[in-house]
């Protein structure tokens, strides 16, 4: 069984009151030959203006252990094994890494967090933890 990241119910608050409709918890992603790998959360939202659903998935990272660095690769080489993933088997969803707002001032506005947002190797949103609702989309 997966083991939810520590701010996992957090996290799906603060996309349901930011308009989103959870509709994976967690959201499979079904390779060949029978393997599975899981994504935190899957969700979609309507579109007015172009009349159409915006599809996401979300892996949740708390940066919670002793080296932030050290959670950083794992949460990058995660994204883009996930990220390659969903091109390949659902293109029209779009991965977030989904971090607390502390992080990303202490990781992402850091050279190493920076690179990777302006090479867009990953996207993020950040949450308020303590009012579950979404700060911040990058990008």
């Amino acid at each position: 069984m997966q083991v939810r990241d520590y701010y996992h119910d957090s996290v799906r608050n603060a996309l349901q009151k930011d308009g989103w409709t959870i509709t994976h918890d967690p959201y499979r992603l079904k390779l060949t030959r029978k393997k599975n790998l899981y994504i935190d959360l899957g969700a979609e939202r309507l579109i007015a203006a172009e009349k159409g659903v915006q599809k996401i998935a979300v892996e949740i990272k708390s940066f919670r252990s002793a080296s932030e660095m050290k959670d950083l690769e794992e949460a990058v080489g995660q994204f883009v094994l996930y990220e390659h993933l969903l091109v390949r088997y659902e293109p029209e969803r779009k991965l977030y890494l989904a971090v607390p707002e502390d992080v990303r001032s202490s990781v992402f506005e850091e050279e190493a967090g920076q690179v990777l947002i302006e090479d867009k190797i990953i996207r993020i949103f950040t949450f308020d933890v303590n009012q579950e609702e979404v700060i911040t989309w990058i990008p």
